[in-house]
């Protein structure tokens, strides 16, 4: 059996994530999806708590037609060191076999530590973004289109509107990896 790691925020979850999911299935027999900077909610870049971005994909997911015997979703904090960050991961996750991402330093650190690293596939990166979510939640655009049916009635119910609107835009050291 093999194994995916996707990693990401999600912050929120949207359309793109689910259909690079699928696409990541198509290659392996199951999914991690681990939900990146998982101590942080309630800022600009951040607004959604670790367990509130696990409803929010789950709910895309089954959406989606995914089997979620399929997939696995695991909160993983940052560490900030890193040097450690793979073998840290590694200590939130159920073993997995490759990894899938498109950022360089996730990349470079996952192949320096042996494992084979796959670019996640995109999938219409310029309209789905969930830094443009959360643009539109703050500007009250329409932002429904751009997540499944069940993750956009989440959102309404946890008001993802109102909590962005009150947080506020981010500052440009927020854009700073």
């Amino acid at each position: 059996m093999i194994r995916g790691l996707f990693l990401g925020k999600f912050q929120p979850f949207h359309i793109g994530h689910l259909e690079v999911a699928k696409i990541i299935l198509h290659e392996v027999d199951d999914i991690i999806l681990a939900i990146g900077s998982a101590q942080f909610s309630y800022t600009p870049e951040n607004p959604f708590t670790a367990g509130e971005r696990i409803e929010i994909a789950r709910r895309s997911l089954l959406d989606g037609g995914v089997d979620l015997r399929r997939c696995l979703i695991v909160p993983v904090p940052d560490v900030g060191t890193h040097s450690i960050w793979v073998s840290y991961v590694k200590t939130f996750c159920p073993k997995f076999d490759v990894v899938y991402s498109n950022n360089n330093l996730v990349r470079t650190l996952f192949m320096d530590a042996g494992y084979q690293v796959n670019p996640s596939p995109l999938f219409n990166r310029e309209l789905y973004s969930s830094a443009e979510i959360r643009r539109r939640m703050r500007e009250n655009m329409d932002w429904r289109s751009l997540v499944s049916e069940s993750a956009a009635v989440y959102l309404g119910e946890i008001d993802a509107e109102s909590r962005l609107s009150k947080i506020g835009a981010p500052t440009q050291e927020e854009h700073t990896p």
